[in-house]
């Protein structure tokens, strides 16, 4: 399953390359993985039913949580789901995207992950492990309805998703810890086969992760987001909100069903909510005039219906409610993918416009009648089977129990309702069939379409033609449902699924839903009417939107109450608290030892120069200078590290304190030269005052530190970890990449935040404005273009990249000496720093450095022509190898982040030992290239460009 899973993220991140040299004609590669996903699964069946199909790999012991995947009964039939759909929608895609359409790439590479999270879901075993694939269903699908982000209705609907989804996502986090807690362990095949006792505790911990599961598959009270999700491309609607992520909730509750169905909140939450949905979204279907928009609502309601089902927790409403999810997930998806026929080849989806295309499109009409029969549940189709079951299991439950509690009244009302919600789903049906293809038009003429070509239509007939087929296959469903319905407790009346079982109850309420439905559609005008008249003024729609601004509105005000705009009131405050928390519990410890000032007069004499500068910038008035003297104080520090001995150390000091300064000077050039001069006023003894007192206190500190040490250092142990573990001396690289490489890859994760949010202040839409090559920028005014070697390139030509006032002869010759001896000593570094002095992340500001140094000898154009990739790409490259890195290990029976090491004999090289823990340090070097690349473009190339756009509008009106 590791394999699968791992060639879904392989896919995903092809998928753009893939896209962009193979066209559209791309998804049918991609659709591979989730193809051999299906069949795999399907050569699996028997071992699956048995439940024995698992794969283990510890990730961390301590927190008892492994990556372990299970796929028993349950899981088997939700692979099928997941990766059959999957597959078939990816192969859809491949006629529904034009070759000139953008970002399809990245659509495609998202669509694919997705499918990857939802399996690793399908197959978690630990709730852990499940709700990190829970929430990267949630991330993909907020990236794929938010598809085009220059559609507002596009942004607003992710945003929504995300932020119900998120929510509902966080309170099953506290039931899933509850829930571990309780149970003493985060396995589910643990906690289902020896449940905690009932206590309010558990009930507290299976309510919240039902709202997890509510919010997942748009329960009341919200469901408002996934009709507002169709602004996605149609196909993602398809296999998201059919046959994917609204089946993420639909599963969780499925899953937990044979161990919490008797646990008090479990039907008094799914049962009226899920009623409630259901006929909340038969009713809102019903008052669509977009097609989509009436699928959508029409999802809703049998999401409430599937879940009403599966809640009440007999074994043949678990049986049946599997069986009705395999039928909703086929014809719902199928039903999707022709309403993108219909908008493709028709260019509306409006009812109002569409008229006939029965005519004009026969076969796709022939599909749609089939799926539409199967969703309104009418035979010969696996939805009639499905609901003839569920209309069984319902009248047993209602008359006899059933092992549930609802005998009586209590099950009478889920029948009743669930009935009157068939009747608004077979009326929505017929509206959704009449209106997409049999309405007339005003001079009675059908509506023009394009043909459409196999490519479209095949997808949806394979699902039609499955929904056909799987109808006649009552018996052998039930042999693949039953063994996950056995988990529970034996019905008094088992069944299996069947075309005919004879007239009875369950064919009765089949008649009664259907000639309700009918009598409904027929009647559609006077219930329009009545529609309109019960029109509510409240929705969740509304709520949501009044919350939401609300919420905006008390942000606001607490932001205006507490941050008044001055970065000095920030910094008091913040330096207050050190001073007085910090320096309150330094003063009221006892004191310990003596304190040793100084080991030799060097260090006394660096400590005097630091000091020196620190006072001399405090009286500058000029930035620059000031910014050169705090500099000053960071390579004392360095060379304080040096006289220690700790050369690392003091080689990350220097490099730091050089791009910092690198970085200060690039800004500096949008601010005044001198700082504003004030007379000495009271704020300026009250400033001073703070800064000696804050000096004295962390001074206080640094002197506790080393005066009242109660447990030996931990240097030997560092060493020999170092040694035995990270198989390297150099103990702060090893350190770095190994021992706390957790904390090194959460650091470099801020980092690519960091910089993304410094981009994102500067561009409005884009990371860049785009990278030019100097062969793409036209020669100055001036400037001759003398004749060149054929097939021989300028090196930094900087006449025609550089005004003349900017340029400097010298500083260009001597980049031309050490642009490339710079690149060496950063991969130098990179390689050394296990063994020696250097790193990833020190050989990355190396590397950075270099760009720096060809930037300011060529410009913004030279910039671009040295690193000729957006620098996103180069943070994301490095994040995603380092977290292979960390992962990788997990493939090889190891533990995450685990090092490993190599040993052989190369020629020429003689004997190489090679750390796996190197991969990851070359992620960090190329996040730290990808961060300065980033500063530059964004400090130096984009402020150059306002300074230029400034330049040209002060022109153009001393012309004007």
């Amino acid at each position: 399953m590791l394999p699968l899973l791992a060639a879904h993220v392989v896919l995903a991140v092809l998928a753009p390359v893939l896209i962009g040299r193979m066209g559209s004609r791309a998804f049918y590669v991609l659709a591979l993985g989730p193809a051999a996903t299906t069949v795999w699964a399907l050569a699996q069946t028997d071992v699956a039913m048995r439940g024995e199909v698992t794969q283990q790999l510890t990730w961390v012991p301590a927190l008892d949580m492994s990556v372990t995947l299970v796929m028993g009964p349950l899981q088997w039939l939700m692979t099928l789901v997941v990766a059959g759909v999957g597959a078939l929608v990816l192969a859809y895609c491949a006629a529904y995207f034009g070759e000139g359409e953008a970002g399809r790439g990245l659509l495609a590479g998202t669509l694919v992950a997705f499918a990857g999270a939802m399996l690793g879901l399908v197959w978690a075993d630990n709730l852990l492990i499940t709700y990190v694939f829970w929430e990267l269903t949630t991330v993909f699908s907020f990236l794929l309805i938010g598809f085009d982000p220059a559609k507002r209705s596009a942004r607003a609907a992710a945003t929504t998703a995300l932020v119900v989804t998120t929510l509902g996502g966080l309170a099953m986090l506290v039931g899933i810890l509850v829930l571990g807690g309780l149970a003493g362990t985060y396995s589910i095949s643990g906690i289902l086969a020896s449940p905690p006792a009932s206590s309010g505790a558990l009930s507290a911990a299976v309510v919240l992760l039902l709202l997890g599961a509510l919010s997942k598959s748009a329960l009341f009270p919200f469901h408002f987001w996934l009709p507002g999700a169709m602004a996605a491309p149609t196909p993602v609607s398809a296999y998201l909100h059919a046959a994917a992520m609204v089946k993420a909730g639909v599963f969780l509750v499925a899953l937990l069903v044979p161990a919490f169905a008797d646990v008090p909140g479990w039907r008094e939450l799914l049962l009226p909510l899920g009623a409630l949905t259901m006929l909340i979204g038969g009713w809102r279907s019903l008052r669509q005039y977009d097609i989509k928009l009436l699928l959508a609502y029409g999802t809703v309601s049998q999401l409430g219906f599937l879940l009403t089902v599966l809640g009440v927790g007999s074994q043949m409403t678990a049986f049946a409610g599997m069986a009705m999810v395999l039928a909703h997930a086929l014809f719902k998806a199928t039903l999707f993918l022709v309403v993108g026929i219909i908008d493709k080849h028709a260019g509306t989806r409006d009812i109002r416009k569409l008229h006939g295309l029965r005519h004009r499109m026969p076969l796709v009409f022939a599909f749609a009648v089939l799926a539409s029969m199967s969703m309104a549940g009418l035979p010969p189709l696996i939805g009639f089977i499905g609901k003839e079951s569920i209309w069984a299991a319902l009248l047993a439950v209602a008359t006899e129990g059933d092992g549930t509690p609802l005998r009586g009244w209590a099950g009478w009302a889920v029948v009743v309702a669930l009935v009157l919600g068939t009747v608004l789903t077979v009326a929505y049906t017929l509206r959704f069939l009449h209106g997409a293809f049999w309405g007339r038009g005003p001079a009675d003429e059908d509506t023009p379409c394009t043909h459409v070509s196999p490519r479209y239509w095949a997808v949806p007939g394979v699902l039609a033609l499955l929904s056909l087929g799987l109808g006649f296959s009552g018996a052998v469903l039930s042999e693949h449902i039953w063994p996950y319905a056995e988990q529970l407790e034996p019905a008094l009346h088992p069944e299996e699924l069947a075309l005919w079982h004879g007239v009875g109850g369950p064919l009765l309420l089949s008649v009664l839903a259907t000639l309700g439905g009918v009598l409904l559609f027929l009647g559609r005008k006077t219930f329009g009417q009545l529609q309109g008249a019960l029109s509510f003024g409240w929705s969740a729609e509304r709520a949501y939107g009044w919350s939401i601004r609300g919420l905006e509105r008390a942000a606001v005000e607490t932001t205006g109450l507490a941050q008044r705009g001055s970065v000095a009131i920030y910094l008091a405050v913040a330096l207050v608290v050190v001073v007085a928390v910090p320096g309150t519990v330094v003063w009221t410890v006892e004191q310990g030892g003596g304190v040793i000032a100084y080991d030799t007069p060097a260090q006394l004499l660096v400590a005097l120069v630091i000091v020196l500068a620190a006072l001399v910038t405090t009286r500058s008035r000029r930035r620059l200078r000031a910014v050169i003297l705090v500099s000053v104080t960071g390579y004392g520090c360095a060379l304080l590290f040096l006289l220690h001995g700790a050369v690392d150390l003091a080689l990350t000091q220097v490099l730091v304190e050089t791009i910092s300064l690198v970085v200060f000077v690039l800004v500096l050039r949008r601010l005044p030269q001198h700082f504003t001069d004030r007379p000495l006023t009271r704020t300026r003894y009250w400033r001073m005052a703070l800064a000696t007192a804050v000096a004295v206190v962390v001074g206080a500190i640094l002197t506790a530190a080393t005066m009242y040490r109660t447990q030996a250092p931990l240097t030997p142990e560092l060493v020999a970890g170092a040694i035995d573990f990270g198989a390297g001396y150099n103990v702060v690289n090893v350190t770095l990449v190994d021992v706390r490489a957790w904390d090194t890859f959460g650091e470099i994760s801020v980092l690519l935040v960091a910089a993304t949010g410094v981009a994102s202040l500067l561009f409005i839409d884009t990371r860049s404005a785009g990278i030019r090559r100097v062969a793409d920028i036209p020669y100055p005014k001036g400037v001759k273009k003398l004749p060149s070697q054929p097939g021989r390139r300028a090196w930094l030509p900087a006449p025609r990249t550089l005004a003349p006032e900017n340029r400097s002869i010298l500083f260009e010759v001597v980049t031309r000496l050490i642009f490339h001896p710079m690149l060496l000593i950063g991969v130098y570094l990179l390689f050394a720093g296990h063994n020696n002095p250097g790193g990833g992340f020190a050989g990355g500001i190396v590397v950075g450095l270099a760009l720096v140094v060809r930037y300011l000898a060529g410009g913004r154009y030279e910039l671009d022509e040295a690193m000729p990739v957006d620098a996103g790409v180069v943070l994301g490259a490095g994040l995603f190898v380092a977290a292979i890195s960390a992962l990788s290990p997990l493939a090889f029976g190891g533990q995450v982040l685990q090092s490993f090491v190599l040993e052989t004999d190369v020629p020429l090289l003689g004997h190489v030992k090679l750390v796996s823990s190197l991969f990851f340090d070359i992620g960090v070097f190329l996040v730290i290239i990808g961060l300065v690349l980033d500063l530059l473009r964004s400090l130096g190339s984009g402020i150059d460009r306002h300074i230029r756009r400034e330049q040209r509008q002060r022109e153009e009106e001393a012309a004007a």
